[in-house]
Formats: structure tokens, sequence, C-alpha cells
């Protein structure tokens, strides 16, 4: 069983690193021309898993817009991870859980576990209850192969009250979640993980660290992946990349949500918009890699 830091590797070199969101927002579905209802809903994942899912490394399906429909968005959520699944993306299903453990181990059998309808291949989570109170979705990783991203430091101008708060032993908060992540990748990674994920193996448990924050988060020594939203609608280039991640910028997993979806409905224009901003970031990390 291959782990998700390997398998992430593999999809990055085939496809490039693009993590492109689903997020239908009711003002996207309007553009559209759809319908704000399951129909609508059901309507525009499909056209984007079609357009997307053979030539993007990860899709990233946001939990919230498919809760809002009820169990007839659920269904269209199932659907939509078997099939981007099956054309080969990787699915980092974006619902930010996080709770005592006893819960957290319900929310690992539903995202991660084979026997599960909503599998995908990694999750993203809360840490704000410790990042201790999330080991049952770190085992349940482990276990199935699966992947973690853990909230770090996000964009939203909200987040600093919190997450730039010194902790007692000097370091920010987003820094020991960090560096809590780096040593669970240390623990699980066979090989010992280069800087950033670089060099040796990329470990399966990575953070969430916004494309418009100001740098100075050390991630030198976290061994896995950063996903970093942010760019397009939300104000972040891909030249920022550079400027947040500097040398760990290989580790990175650059994530675009409006900025291609707006593209849509035509799927060429879905597959357009996808192609630019990759070939944006990857300007960016010196590759010549393009959308497949």
């Amino acid at each position: 069983m291959q782990t998700f830091g390997e398998r992430l590797r593999a999809a990055v070199a085939a496809r490039g690193a693009l993590c492109v969101g689903i997020d239908p927002h009711a003002s996207l579905l309007r553009a559209w021309g759809l319908p704000d209802d399951p129909h609508g809903l059901a309507e525009f994942t499909r056209t984007v898993v079609s357009a997307l899912a053979d030539r993007v490394a990860v899709l990233k399906p946001q939990m919230a817009f498919f809760e809002r429909f009820g169990s007839r968005g659920i269904a269209v959520l199932e659907e939509a991870v078997a099939r981007a699944r099956a054309a080969g993306a990787l699915v980092l299903l974006d619902g930010k859980r996080g709770d005592v453990p006893s819960t957290v181990a319900g929310y690992a059998d539903a995202y991660l576990s084979p026997s599960s309808p909503l599998r995908v291949d990694a999750v993203t989570a809360h840490p704000y209850l410790g990042v201790p109170s999330l080991v049952p979705l770190f085992d349940a990783a482990r276990t199935h192969g699966g992947g973690v991203f853990v909230v770090c430091r996000t964009s939203n101008p909200e987040a600093a009250a919190v997450q730039q708060a010194r902790t007692a032993e000097g370091p920010s908060v987003a820094q020991h979640v960090a560096d809590e992540v780096a040593r669970l990748n240390r623990e699980s990674t066979p090989a010992e993980p280069g800087p950033g994920g670089a060099g040796g193996a990329l470990g399966s448990f990575g953070v969430v660290v916004g494309a418009t924050v100001e740098p100075g988060l050390d991630l030198s020594r976290l061994g896995g992946p950063v996903l970093a939203p942010g760019l397009g609608a939300q104000g972040a280039t891909a030249a920022d990349l550079r400027r947040v991640f500097g040398d760990q910028l290989d580790a990175v997993l650059p994530s675009y949500s409006r900025e291609v979806l707006r593209a849509g409905p035509d799927p060429a224009a879905l597959r357009a918009a996808a192609d630019r901003a990759l070939a944006a970031c990857e300007a960016v990390r010196g590759s010549t890699a393009t959308a497949r």
C-alpha cells in the first residue's frame, strides 16, 4: 500500500502541482445559469469533475456547500468523490473537522475508512483542541494510506489573534502546530524526509498555510506537503508562493477555487483556466511542467 505522501508526489510529478477546489457557492451556481438546489449542485459538480479529474493532481470539494442540501447534497458528493478518484485525481475533502478524540474517530471512519462511501485520499482538520486530539485521524491515515492537512496559518484576518498568539514555550500557535505535524511525519515516514519533503520521502501529514500570509513560519522540518489556498479570488498570486514559502516551495500544493470555477460552465474553459493556474505556479516553481 502506497502512503498518501507517495501518491501525492507521483500525482504532482505526472500532472503538476495544482489543487482545484470544488466550491459550489450559490453565486457560482447562478453565474453558471443553474438553480441553487440539488439539481444545480449535481450539474455543477459533474461538470467540474468531468472537465478536470483526468488532468489535475488534486480536487478539493468543500464539504459545507454539499451539506447545505442535506442528504441529497451528500449523495452528489459521494458520486463526485468516486468519479474523481476513478479518473486519477486525488480527492482532498475540505471539512476542517476537529473535536475530542472519540468524535474524531467517527470522522476518521467517515472519510478515511475503505468501507465508507465518502472515503477520500485526504482530509483537512482543525487542531485547536490540541494536535493530539486528532490522533484517530492520523492513525486511520497510516492504516489506510490516507493524508491529513492540519490548519496552521490561514489567510482570513480573524485568524491572527489565535494563530499568531505565543505559547508558553515561546513559538506562535501556528509554529507549534507545524512542529507537531513535523514530529508526526518523522515518526511515520520510513525514510528521513528532506526539507519540506523535497528530498527523501514525503510524509502524509501536511499543514494548511494561506498564500496571502506574511512569511516567517518555519516549515523546514515539516517533511510533508503544504496546502496553500488563497490564490486567485482571495487575492494571492502565484508570485506570492515564493514570497511566503521561499525555499520550501517544492513541498507546496497551490490551491485555486473561484479563479478556475468561474470560467465555467464550458468544460474547455474550465480546463484552460486550470492550465493557466498551473502554468503560473510552475513558472514560479521553476518547472516547465504543463497541464496534461
